[in-house]
């Protein structure tokens, strides 16, 4: 699971996707966990779920390379593109809304073509937080 966002500019509209993994990792009790990983250039959670390993993953890029992070963490721990939920912004659902997309094109968001870009593949689950117009 990667939250996509801006690493430097935590706590804004755009870094969303982050704020959902902090939140999920406090709610699977991992919170304390998060370490840095230089070999996907990320921080990474490990949790377990009803017998599911779960990988949280924030990239510590700026959202248009997200998709390194993306990349290297699914060669490191053996996942597929079908493997991979990106939790992300999107400008084009009303503030607070959510949706569940399979696969697809990027939309125009950076960080969804970055990680589709690196996979070579737009086979990833995405979880589009409405963010809203300005």
């Amino acid at each position: 699971v990667a939250g996509l966002g801006n690493y430097g500019l935590r706590g804004t509209r755009h870094s969303v996707g982050m704020e959902v993994l902090d939140r999920l990792a406090r709610q699977l009790a991992v919170a304390e966990s998060w370490r840095a990983d230089k070999r996907c250039c990320a921080d990474v959670a490990l949790a377990t779920v009803h017998g599911l390993e779960l990988v949280l993953l924030k990239p510590r890029r700026f959202m248009n390379l997200n998709g390194l992070s993306v990349a290297s963490a699914a060669e490191i721990y053996s996942l597929g593109p079908e493997d991979i939920y990106l939790v992300h912004d999107d400008l084009d659902k009303a503030l607070g809304k959510v949706a569940i997309k399979l696969g697809g094109s990027a939309r125009g968001h950076n960080g969804v073509q970055s990680c589709i870009s690196a996979l070579h593949s737009s086979e990833m689950t995405r979880l589009r937080i409405g963010i809203g117009r300005p």
